[in-house]
């Protein structure tokens, strides 16, 4: 199985959803893990619209960014302009991927406008979950 590790800021909210995306769409592919450059708790939100499509993220834990993992990782993907240019250096064999999500967390408006503007993140990473692991079944990832 391929070793992904998704990282964001936070590690609270589009990095946990990534984690929870593949795992249940990468199952026999993808080995998931996510953290961020400091763990601030699974984002509430998050959660929630992870609920609405089935995936339940509530007992994944926000994680800090562990150079020994990122070590034994095949892939990096950052989902934030942030964690692109702060993540610690991947040694050479770990290939390194940016997907840019606009981060749902700073949404302001009506809690629909909020929701809204989380379930277009989730549906952003997961549109681009499903293409690496289609790429990643034709062995065009690594």
């Amino acid at each position: 199985m391929l070793k992904v590790m998704f990282l964001c800021t936070a590690n609270s909210c589009r990095s946990q959803m990534a984690e929870g995306i593949a795992r249940e769409l990468g199952r026999q592919i993808i080995e998931p893990y996510s953290a961020g450059l400091m763990a601030a708790g699974v984002h509430p939100r998050a959660a929630a619209v992870m609920r609405e499509i089935g995936i339940d993220i509530s007992h994944q834990q926000s994680k800090e960014i562990d150079a020994e993992l990122v070590r034994k990782m095949d892939v990096v993907i950052t989902l934030c302009g942030h964690a692109e240019a702060t993540c610690p250096t991947t040694p050479p064999h770990v290939k390194r991927l940016h997907w840019p999500i606009e981060d749902p967390v700073g949404t302001r408006g009506t809690e629909e406008v909020i929701m809204n503007d989380f379930r277009r993140a989730r549906d952003e990473i997961r549109s681009l979950i499903v293409d690496f692991i289609r790429k990643t079944a034709k062995s065009e990832i690594i």
